[in-house]
């Protein structure tokens, strides 16, 4: 591997970051937004999936229990 001394490196390093395409306001805003959404409708899948096996355990439970 090659040795660069310090100045060449942060030259590169600035070269290469002047690449990035930054993401703008407003797409930062719309994914943000998404991730939100889709974690709330998640949570949501999970709690009816855990109430409709909560309910059936306790129904079959019940049934035998009793």
């Amino acid at each position: 591997m090659a040795m660069t001394n310090p100045l060449q490196y942060v030259q590169q390093v600035r070269s290469e970051v002047a690449k990035v395409v930054w993401p703008t306001r407003r797409e930062v805003m719309l994914t943000t937004i998404m991730v939100f959404i889709m974690a709330a409708l998640t949570a949501v899948f999970f709690a009816v999936i855990d109430i409709i096996i909560r309910f059936g355990l306790t129904s079959v439970l019940g049934f035998f229990g009793s």
